[in-house]
């Protein structure tokens, strides 16, 4: 059995996406639109990713790859005859280019369809040629590449026995959603999962999710995952009794905060680490569920740390105040200073680049497992975005 109930429970399972092909894909003429703030280094970022799951391994955790669940899954059949037809459905092929790669990417086994669909195809790759293919550029992309299947932790979200499979606000991730929702119908190991949400449904990304203690979730609400999204998520989780509470966090709407995770992340049963720039104006609303009237009760907006802390049965939510000054507080929050990934409680996987907030984090008693990030980074998300713990143990209490 699979899932979590918690951020900072013993990690036991994660899936992450080691840095592959689609990553050279990037050009400085299509990286802002595949959200890419950088051109990474691909050998450079795939050493980093490899000590990332080194760092896991070393503390006892399953490490899965994505690909390599994927290529599984797509010797169903079934699964084969989806992807293939969603990998194809964009409008901008034509109906002779769509039917001539549907027929391609048939004839390929396991690893070559993983690839392509990863990995996406330039039209100068392709024998056909249609009227599409000769208007087109030989440099366009007929599949587009999913360089941010690197961030494995915003197209789903483990909850207690189920996952829930999100919907990517960003047009360049769309597809990222249908591969993991693939994988949790068709992967025997995930055989009779009960899979919540979907892409099909409004915006909601992992990101924004965080599982404050069991019973306890937040969600932002900003650039990425939209009211609407929260709404259908918070009556999903909150009418199965998945939760007794889901805070709604409003967040800006911009790039170095584009998830709540880029903002807060738990480091132990009743401690954060957070941005300090924003810390006194993050603001929660409490959401339960009536089960009489089968509605959602809305709270009254307060502090989001007294939201969290009530919900939570705590007296306090604790902050680790990093401490720096606005230029460096800044510095830090745009290399992911604050996107940590709890191992357990007050053992958290951190950039290395972020020296003054790891220092903050060790005073307070947090050890840092501190990872290399320069490559990594580029895509603007930390040790937390780049991972889905597909498993954790229960927490201790505060």
């Amino acid at each position: 059995m699979s899932g979590a109930s918690s951020e900072v429970g013993r990690l036991r399972t994660v899936m992450l996406h080691r840095p592959g092909p689609e990553l050279a894909r990037l050009t400085p003429r299509n990286n802002d639109s595949l959200l890419f703030d950088g051109i990474p280094w691909v050998g450079r970022a795939q050493d980093e990713h490899d000590a990332f799951a080194d760092a896991l391994r070393s503390h006892d955790v399953e490490v899965l790859y994505l690909v390599g669940l994927l290529t599984e899954t797509l010797e169903s059949p079934e699964a084969r005859a989806q992807i293939i037809e969603s990998t194809t459905a964009a409008r901008h092929l034509g109906d002779g280019l769509t039917q001539y790669l549907r027929s391609a990417l048939a004839d390929l086994d396991p690893d070559a369809l993983a690839a392509v669909v990863t990995g996406g195809l330039r039209n100068d790759e392709t024998s056909f040629r249609s009227i599409v293919t000769s208007l087109l550029q030989p440099e366009d992309f007929l599949i587009d590449p999913l360089p941010n299947l690197l961030f494995t932790r915003d197209s789903s979200v483990w909850l207690p026995g189920c996952v829930a499979v999100t919907s990517l606000a960003m047009p360049a991730r769309v597809r990222e959603t249908q591969l993991t929702g693939l994988i949790y119908e068709h992967h025997p190991r995930f055989a009779g999962t009960e899979v919540l949400h979907g892409p099909h449904l409004e915006h909601l990304e992992g990101g924004d999710v965080l599982l404050l203690a069991p019973g306890v979730m937040a969600v932002g609400v900003g650039e990425r995952t939209t009211p609407a999204g929260f709404e259908r998520f918070a009556t999903q989780v909150l009418s199965r009794g998945l939760a007794q509470t889901v805070i709604a966090v409003p967040i800006a709407q911009e790039r170095a905060t584009m998830h709540l995770d880029t903002i807060v992340t738990m480091v132990d049963v009743d401690t954060v680490v957070i941005y300090p720039n924003m810390a006194a104006d993050l603001r929660g609303i409490g959401v339960t569920w009536d089960a009489g009237s089968e509605q959602l009760v809305i709270g009254e907006q307060q502090s989001f740390f007294r939201a969290a802390a009530d919900a939570m049965g705590i007296d306090e939510l604790h902050q680790i105040d990093t401490g720096l000054d606005p230029v460096t507080a800044e510095r830090e929050q745009w290399d992911d200073g604050n996107n940590t990934l709890a191992i357990d409680a007050r053992l958290a996987v951190a950039y290395e680049r972020n020296e003054q907030t790891n220092a903050r984090l060790a005073e307070h008693g947090i050890e840092v497992v501190a990872i290399a990030g320069s490559e990594l980074g580029s895509g603007r998300g930390g040790p937390r975005c780049m991972s889905c713990p597909v498993l954790r143990d229960e927490p201790a209490a505060p």
